[in-house]
Order: structure tokens, then sequence, then C-alpha cells
């Protein structure tokens, strides 16, 4: 029994000294981040090899790793990681599609990536963010009792239909409390296009977004890349035009599907 309890307590050590550790390295990579600055990248990426020394099959250290070495732009070095990651994680992790683009592309790690997000829409589909990858997201934040955003209705409903058929997903998130009163608006208001609520200002999605204010805009291209954000009603039209043109000019780019032989029409 004394043998077991001291074989918990020093597993219970690893784990802690392993999380300090990390929690230390993602604190230097967020001022690293934000300012740039190699010294505090370093020190993250330090931190989150202890962290790794100390439970070296933990997914969480080793994204972290994976973007403090995409930061430095050691590509090469980011790129493994971020493999490793894909052979412990589940399929079902949430950041499992993002990490496969960034062993693709690890200098989409170091772009400002909008948040990841799963979500069930009103009409029933469940969506993420990576799941629109290759498309231009436009999301956003508002509620039926806020009357800047009813007055910006008309410019989301006429963006939503002049581009439908292109690379375009518009996301309409509502910070309504009454589910009731929200479906009603939505449908006595003919809005067509993707609708979730959020379930009050403290929904998960809008702290994930920082949303503080309503109505807010946020326009995501076709990476995943968060390129814009608009607090009331801001002509947004033109810049998801050029965002939705690049997109269609990528996907032109990319290779059609080779066909089996014997297997076409």
């Amino acid at each position: 029994m004394e043998q077991s309890t001291a074989m918990y307590a020093h597993e219970s050590s690893q784990a802690d000294k392993a999380e300090a550790q990390f929690l230390l390295g993602r604190a230097s990579l967020a001022g690293g981040m934000n300012g740039k600055h190699e010294e505090a990248l370093e020190a993250a990426e330090a931190a989150f090899q202890m962290a790794l020394q100390l439970q070296p099959n933990d997914a969480n250290y080793i994204y972290a790793d994976g973007t403090a070495l995409a930061y430095l732009k050691r590509d090469d070095a980011a790129r493994e990681r971020f493999q490793e990651f894909l052979k412990i994680a589940g399929q079902d992790d949430l950041a499992y599609a993002r990490v496969q683009r960034f062993v693709e592309r690890p200098e989409l790690a170091r772009a400002r990536m909008a948040p990841n997000f799963r979500l069930m829409t009103l009409d029933g589909r469940t969506l993420t963010l990576e799941g629109l990858s290759g498309k231009v997201v436009l999301i956003d934040f508002w509620a039926t009792w806020c009357g800047p955003c009813r007055a910006a209705l008309p410019n989301i409903r006429r963006i939503a239909q002049k581009f439908e058929g292109q690379p375009l997903v518009v996301l309409s998130i509502s910070l309504d409390n009454d589910e009731a009163k929200w479906k009603d608006f939505v449908g006595k208001n003919q809005m067509t296009w993707l609708q979730y609520r959020n379930g009050g200002s403290g929904g998960d999605i809008s702290k994930l977004f920082a949303v503080n204010a309503i109505p807010a805009t946020f326009t995501i291209d076709a990476d995943g890349v968060l390129q814009d954000q608009h607090v009331g009603d801001a002509d947004i039209e033109s810049k998801i035009k050029k965002l939705v043109a690049r997109a269609v000019e990528v996907s032109n780019r990319k290779p059609a599907p080779v066909k089996s032989a014997g297997g076409g029409d």
C-alpha cells in the first residue's frame, strides 16, 4: 500500500510539474505571438519541451510545441510535432482537421487563425469551422432585442443572397436567451442562411470570439485566417468579394481528382 501511494504521488507530481511548464510556456507563447518577440517564443518552446519530457504523449503539449516552433519559423520541426499530434489525437478532436492543414502548411500555424468551434444549426446541421475549409465565412453575432442588429439585417440578407452558390458561408449567431422568440423572428424575417443560438452573452462561441458588443461581424478567409472584425453595420461586402474571388481562384488551381482506369462512364 505504501509503495502504491508513493507511485501515485510520483505520477501526480510529474503531471503537476508538466502542467506548470505547459502553463508557463503558454504565457510566454502568448507574449511572443502578440509582440513577435523571439526571446519569448524561445522560452515558450523550452517550457513545452520540459512538459513533454515529463508527459511525452500529451496531445495538448505537442500541439503547443508545434505552434511555438511554427512561430519560430522552424517549419520542419513544427511539421514533425503536428504529425505526432495526429498520431495521438482522435479524428473527433476539434483540432484534428486544422492540424492536418498545419502539416501541409506550417506557416498557417503562425497566422491569426479564427477559433474553431462545433455547433448544431437551427436546421439540424452539425457545423465546425474546419469543416468549412476552402470557403469564406461571415459570422454575425446579433440578438432580436438589439436595435442596431435589426437595422443591419437587410445588409446581411443581401450578402447571403448575392453570394449564393459561391464559396461563402454566412452564419448568424444569436445571443437571445428566449429560444421561441428567436425562432419566431428568424422565420418571420426569412433568415434562410445558417442560424445558431448561442444562449446569451456568456455563450461559449461569443467567448471564443471575445464578443462584448453587438452587432459584431467577423470575416474569415478560406484558410481559416481571421481577416476583419466589425462592431456595427460596417460595409464589408467589398472585402468579402475579394476573399471569395481568391477562394475561387485557389480552388480552380487545384488539380482535378484522377479517375481510376475503367471506372468512369
